[in-house]
């Protein structure tokens, strides 16, 4: 690993690195390095934390996009290499990111990393509406518009009960600062219950058969959601780190592919 070159790679794109063998915390066997955004008074730069010693370089770099693509290497296993990570690292607006790209995409390029993140119903979309490849790039298409990593797909034919719309309502992945959104409607989904001793909930059967194997499930403070229902979204979407998008029509909510990819564990920074 050449630690100069990286460093001078990131450096085109107005970052910079800092690489160290220290072992982070809740640092698991399974992860090749910790990666993360460090936000400091002097300045942001990336901090890769690498005790495993695994192999890092610098696939393509986009100065004018400021964004490169990382590729981490795993063990050697029958004399090849394999867990290849790749991470596209760069600035969105106006912040430093890291994301995680799927293992199944085995991309070389910062193009190419950028298209895999998009999830299926962004690149039909993108497809339907004619965008134009070199348009893909964009954040605003007549495909999709994007706000960090989530994505607004038109829908202008979808039904709406309007008794159900809520207000100012959080976009949230993980625990990172959510995105607002002005509007907001679920439709669809599997009803599972949910409490603060189980945050993922249950199914119906799943639920039923707890009460019976627990008696102090019964005590616990249940209430029913919606696991993986459509999300649509309309008016003023909102979060610090990005401009303000105003969608005038309904469009449908999408996460880019992030959690798809095994290198998600490695990434200590969520936008």
């Amino acid at each position: 690993m050449d630690l100069q070159l990286i460093r001078k790679k990131f450096n085109l794109l107005g970052a910079d690195i800092v690489l160290s063998n220290d072992r982070p915390f809740r640092f698991t066997d399974d992860q090749l390095l910790s990666i993360d955004v460090a936000e400091e008074k002097k300045g942001d730069h990336f901090l890769v934390q690498n005790p495993n010693g695994s192999p890092v370089e610098v696939l393509d770099v986009r100065p004018e996009l400021r964004h490169l693509l990382l590729l981490v290497r795993g063990e050697v296993q029958e004399g090849r290499r394999k867990d290849l990570r790749r991470f596209l690292c760069g600035h969105d607006e106006r912040h430093w990111f890291v994301a995680a790209v799927p293992e199944d995409a085995r991309v070389s390029t910062v193009t190419q990393a950028m298209e895999a993140l998009k999830p299926e119903a962004v690149q039909h979309s993108q497809k339907a509406a004619g965008v134009k490849t070199r348009h893909r790039l964009k954040r605003k298409t007549a495909g999709y518009v994007r706000q960090g990593e989530w994505f607004f797909i038109p829908r202008e034919d979808v039904e709406i009960n309007e008794h159900l719309v809520i207000q100012n309502e959080p976009l949230r992945r993980g625990s990172g600062k959510p995105h607002m959104a002005q509007f907001l409607y679920r439709q669809g989904g599997e009803t599972v219950y949910v409490c603060r001793q189980h945050p993922n909930g249950f199914a119906e059967k799943e639920y039923r058969r707890l009460l019976i194997e627990d008696s102090n499930a019964k005590r616990f403070n249940w209430r029913t959601m919606q696991r993986n229902p459509k999300v649509f979204v309309r008016g003023r979407i909102f979060h610090p780190d990005h401009a303000t998008v105003v969608l005038d029509t309904w469009h449908e909510v999408a996460a880019n592919n992030e959690t798809r990819s095994i290198a998600f564990r490695d990434v200590a920074f969520l936008d």
